[in-house]
C-alpha cells in the first residue's frame, strides 16, 4: 500500500481520484494549492504525488524540486489540462516521473502509478547498498546537481557509452572524469581527445597512430590516442566540433574497437569506453546533415545533462567560497571574509558563462581586493557591477506599476493625482510623474507581498521582476517579507 497525494484546485477531481486510489488499496490525501501541497507533503510524506500545473497560487512545475526533497522523496507525476511541449520538457528535467494530459482514464493513471511504485521499490532496494561517489572537484548539492550526480552514480559501473551535455563552462569534463573515476576502469588511463583542435591532415595519425615512414616527418612509429586508451576511457571533448570526414573515420573504430595505424598493414584492437561531451544540439545537427546519425546513436547510450549555474543558485556560494580559499592558499595570501551582500549579489547574476565565469570573477575579485581582508560587491568587474545595477533599477518609471493594464481605473488615477496636492499645475510634470510612480510602485510591492510574501520565487515569477530588482524594490520602500 502506498500513500498518494493528489494536488488539484478542482476539489471534485482530487476527491474522485483519491477515492479511486483508496478503492484500489492505497491511502490517498488531497491538496488544492502550491502552499497546501508543500505543507501536506512535509507533514504526511507521500510516496507518489499527482500534481496539477495550474494552481491558484502558482505553477506545480515550480515545486517539483521541493516535493522531491521532502523526507519521503516522492515520485511526482504531472497531470494537466493545459499541456505543452515546453512544460513537459521542464517537468521531466525537474525530475517528474511522468507528464500526463487531461482528460486521463483511471486505467492510464493506475498504469503510471504502478510503474512509479515499481521504480520506487527497485530504487529502494538498490539504495540499500551504499555507494560513495568520488566527486573530486564537483561542488554543490542543489537538487539539480544531485540529480546529475545520481545519474553518474547509476551509470558509472556500466560499459555503456555516455554523452555529457551542457552549456559552455558548466564542468562537462569534471563530470566525465567522475564517470571514469567511479568505474571499473578507474586504474587505467583517461585519454582526452580535443575534437575542436584536431587538424584534418593529421587526424588519422593522432587518433590511430602511424608507422615509421608513413608520411613525411614520420621518423618513428607512434601510438594514437585510441591505443593509449586501451583498458581505460576515451573522452571525446566537444565532439560536436568534428567535421563529417573525421566523424566517418572515427565511427568504425568506435564500433569495432579496431583500427589500422597510418601506413600499417594490420589492425590493432583497443578496449576502451567512450565518453563524449558537447554543448551543441547534436540531434538538430543530425537532422540538418551536420552530424552523422549513426555516430550519434553510438555515442548517446546514456545522456547526462549538466545543469547550468542559473538552475543551481544554491551552489554559487560553496563554489565561490571554495575557489576563493584555494586561490588564497595557492597565492600565499590570508583568507578573506565576505560582506553580507557579497553572495547575494553573486546569486543575482545569471552567469551565462557558468562555473567558468564564476571562477574567473573570483580571480578578478581577489586581484582587486589585494590585501584587503573583506570582499565586497565593489570588487566585482565593472561590467558585472553595471549589469547588476541596471537590473536593480527600472528603465521606465511606470513600467512595473500595473500588472494588468485593464485594471487601471479612475480610482487608481485619482490616488495618483492626490499625491501632487490640490494644485497639480504648480508641479513639474516630471516631478509629479516620479511621485505617482513611487506611490504606485510601493502599492504594487505591498500587494505582491500580501499574496506571495512567503514565496519570493513565486513573487518574482508572477511579477516578472528579477531577483535583484525584487529585493531592491523591497529595500527601497522599506518592506519586509517577514512583515
Amino acid at each position: 500500500m502506498a500513500l498518494i497525494l493528489v494536488v488539484d484546485d478542482q476539489d471534485k477531481i482530487s476527491q474522485l481520484l483519491a477515492e479511486e486510489f483508496i478503492r484500489r488499496g492505497h491511502e490517498a490525501i488531497t491538496a488544492n494549492s502550491v502552499a497546501s501541497a508543500r505543507r501536506t507533503a512535509a507533514r504526511r510524506h507521500p510516496d507518489v504525488v499527482f500534481l496539477d500545473v495550474q494552481l491558484p497560487d502558482g505553477s506545480g512545475l515550480d515545486i517539483i524540486d521541493e516535493l522531491k526533497e521532502t523526507q519521503a522523496k516522492p515520485e511526482v507525476i504531472i497531470f494537466t489540462g493545459f499541456g505543452n511541449p515546453e512544460g513537459a520538457e521542464m517537468a521531466i528535467r525537474n525530475g517528474a516521473w511522468d507528464y500526463l494530459e487531461k482528460p486521463i482514464s483511471m486505467d492510464r493513471l493506475q498504469l503510471a502509478l504502478s510503474r512509479a511504485l515499481e521504480y520506487r521499490q527497485q530504487k529502494k532496494k538498490a539504495g540499500r547498498v551504499s555507494v560513495v561517489l568520488d566527486r573530486e572537484q564537483i561542488l554543490g548539492d542543489s537538487p539539480a546537481m544531485q540529480r546529475c550526480l545520481a545519474t553518474v552514480a547509476e551509470i558509472a559501473g556500466s560499459e555503456a557509452s555516455v554523452l555529457v551535455w551542457g552549456e559552455t563552462g558548466v564542468g562537462k569534463e569534471l563530470v566525465s572524469r567522475a564517470i571514469h573515476r567511479n568505474s571499473p576502469r578507474k586504474e587505467r588511463a583517461f585519454v582526452v581527445v580535443d575534437c575542436a583542435a584536431l587538424p584534418a591532415n593529421l587526424v588519422e595519425s593522432i587518433l590511430f597512430g602511424h608507422e615509421k615512414g608513413a608520411f613525411t616527418g614520420a621518423a618513428n612509429r607512434a601510438s594514437g590516442l585510441l591505443a593509449k586508451a586501451d583498458g581505460g576511457t576515451l573522452f571525446l571533448d566537444e565532439v560536436g566540433e568534428l567535421t563529417l570526414d573525421i566523424q566517418r573515420k572515427l565511427l568504425r573504430a568506435l564500433q569495432e574497437h579496431k583500427f589500422r595505424p597510418v601506413g600499417g598493414g594490420r589492425e590493432i584492437a583497443s578496449d576502451f569506453r567512450v565518453v563524449a561531451a558537447t554543448n551543441r544540439d547534436l540531434d538538430a545537427m543530425s537532422q540538418e546533415g551536420r552530424f552523422r546519425p549513426d555516430l550519434l546513436y553510438r555515442l548517446k547510450g546514456v545522456t547526462v545533462r549538466v545543469p547550468p549555474l542559473r538552475e543551481r543558485v544554491k551552489d554559487i556560494k560553496p563554489i565561490a567560497s571554495t575557489f576563493c580559499a584555494e586561490l588564497c592558499e595557492r597565492n600565499g595570501i590570508p583568507y578573506k571574509g565576505f560582506a553580507p551582500d557579497f553572495f547575494e549579489s553573486l546569486e543575482a547574476h545569471d552567469w551565462p558563462g557558468n562555473v567558468r565565469e564564476l571562477k574567473n570573477t573570483i580571480e578578478w575579485v581577489l586581484a582587486q581586493a589585494f590585501d584587503q581582508p573583506t570582499l565586497f560587491p565593489a570588487h566585482f568587474p565593472t561590467n558585472l557591477r553595471a549589469k547588476l545595477a541596471r537590473e536593480s533599477v527600472s528603465d521606465l518609471a511606470m513600467a512595473p506599476l500595473i500588472q494588468d493594464p485593464n485594471n487601471y481605473d479612475d480610482q487608481t488615477a485619482v490616488a495618483g493625482l492626490a499625491l501632487a496636492g490640490p494644485d497639480i499645475a504648480s508641479q513639474k510634470f516630471k516631478d509629479y510623474r516620479v511621485m505617482a510612480a513611487e506611490a504606485a510602485e510601493k502599492r504594487y510591492m505591498q500587494a505582491l507581498l500580501g499574496n506571495y510574501g512567503e514565496d519570493p520565487r513565486q513573487a518574482q515569477r508572477v511579477s516578472g521582476l528579477s531577483k535583484a530588482r525584487y529585493y531592491a524594490l523591497l529595500k527601497k520602500h522599506r518592506l519586509s517579507p517577514e512583515k
